[in-house]
């Protein structure tokens, strides 16, 4: 029996839980109604000038109960409170007159000028917040009178002081050798048994992809290269989860396909390539240190009109034919599994839309989740088998869970097809593209 078998109780014969292990992005755009009202109770309160009563209520709406990742507490006008935002802790506090809130991102045991030249520069891209040194600490901070501290005010200034903290701290350590990490004992180790397991496919991934676009004519085929290549980066954001300078190494990889110039295809997917050989090579060390499991109280992302992901979706549905039609299934199936997979890395998506991408990666990806112990029988690669019926009921399980909020939420099955993986691929997500998500 494996460490992940221990750890999450399965035996051999039957999985009864599935591993406790998190996919992806985290979204907050998916919050009950009950929350959406402490929203419109902070906005009410804030007007009436019941300024403790509104931030009461603000908080609740930010606090995610799953993630238990809001601290907040208050007398009659004095309170505290913590965000959690994956690698930092907002810490803040308010009174009758003034609210401020500071993250810590380093330690900087002596004065360094290029430190301090990096935050100057990054100051003028702040709306709300701004970077600054208490003693040996490299900050971020935000502050507001209590007056003007409205909830639009107070939700855009702690996410951009919480996603920038998140973010630079990682930077800010791996580009200074000076500066010292600082605040990070509240991260959750993840077993090395699922970092080895990760490690081998982010290894495995790139290794296969790259030595497959090798044998590809990089002019006539530069299109799908480029599809391959930023199919790969979201799978490995997505099933991988790497925070720190592992994520930033897949954010600089996709932002050298999407950076508006005037190179051609075949030279974004050569950067794009060298950038993967650099990731593939970094240390064990450094990949073991990336993954870890944190809390979240924003996304990084928002969310879209449905229309903008329905198009990403039938776009890349649409440029499949040539490939298939000439004999490049993977290339044809990779290039349908972009289109979905670039909505849930660009894009803050409904709960349930997400869950059928996953369940469109576990039919791909399936031997990936069963070396993480999940019981992922859905396809199989080796035979081309579907199983068609534990499709079905994944699909009905996820309509019914999620139709008390989209009661218009609903899949044609019959129009699902298993001859092979190319065709599931794009009749599946053919079905994803004409969900009504509307909600009461």
């Amino acid at each position: 029996m494996s460490m992940l078998d221990k750890l999450f109780g399965r035996s051999k014969k039957k999985a009864d839980t599935e591993p406790a292990i998190y996919f992806g992005r985290y979204s907050d755009n998916n919050k009950p109604v009950e929350k959406v009202n402490r929203w419109t109770d902070a906005e009410n309160l804030f007007k009436e000038k019941k300024y403790p009563e509104s931030f009461d209520a603000f908080f609740e709406y930010l606090r995610d109960d799953a993630q238990d990742n809001i601290v907040h507490e208050r007398n009659e006008s004095n309170g505290r409170f913590e965000l959690h935002q994956g690698s930092k802790i907002v810490r803040g506090n308010y009174n009758k007159d003034q609210l401020q809130a500071a993250v810590t991102l380093a330690r900087m045991p002596n004065p360094n000028v290029p430190v301090m030249r990096r935050l100057l520069e990054m100051n003028f891209n702040l709306y709300y917040s701004r970077y600054a040194l208490e003693g040996e600490k490299l900050c971020v901070c935000f502050d507001s009178d209590i007056e003007t501290a409205n909830p639009s005010k107070l939700y855009y200034g702690l996410k951009e002081l919480s996603t920038k903290g998140d973010k630079q701290d990682d930077l800010l350590v791996q580009d200074f050798s000076t500066l010292q990490r600082i605040d990070t004992e509240h991260i959750m180790a993840i077993p090395n048994e699922e970092k080895e397991i990760k490690y081998h496919w982010l290894q495995k991934w790139i290794s296969e992809t790259l030595s497959y676009v090798k044998t590809l004519d990089a002019d006539k085929f530069s299109g799908g290269i480029a599809y391959l290549l930023l199919a790969l980066a979201y799978r490995i954001d997505y099933l991988i989860v790497p925070e720190c300078t592992i994520l930033h190494d897949l954010e600089k990889i996709v932002e050298l396909y999407f950076k508006k110039d005037d190179r051609q295809t075949t030279e974004k997917n050569r950067d794009m390539m060298d950038s993967f050989e650099k990731l593939n090579n970094r240390s064990k060390e450094e990949v073991f240190e990336a993954l870890y499991r944190s809390k979240h109280t924003f996304a990084i992302v928002s969310p879209q009109h449905y229309k903008t992901i329905a198009d990403a979706i039938y776009n890349a549905s649409q440029n499949i034919k040539w490939y298939r039609d000439n004999d490049y299934p993977s290339i044809a199936a990779q290039m349908v599994e972009y289109g979905i997979a670039y909505c849930q890395y660009s894009y803050s998506l409904p709960r349930p839309v997400t869950e059928f991408f996953h369940l469109f990666m576990m039919v791909n990806h399936g031997e990936f989740f069963r070396a993480l112990g999940f019981n992922a029988s859905y396809y199989d690669a080796q035979t081309k088998h579907f199983d068609a019926d534990k499709v079905t009921a994944r699909i009905k399980q996820i309509i019914d869970a999620w139709k008390p909020k989209y009661p218009n939420l609903r899949m044609k099955l019959e129009n699902l097809k298993y001859d092979s993986l190319v065709s599931f691929n794009v009749s599946f997500t053919t079905e994803i593209e004409y969900l009504n998500v509307e909600t009461h």
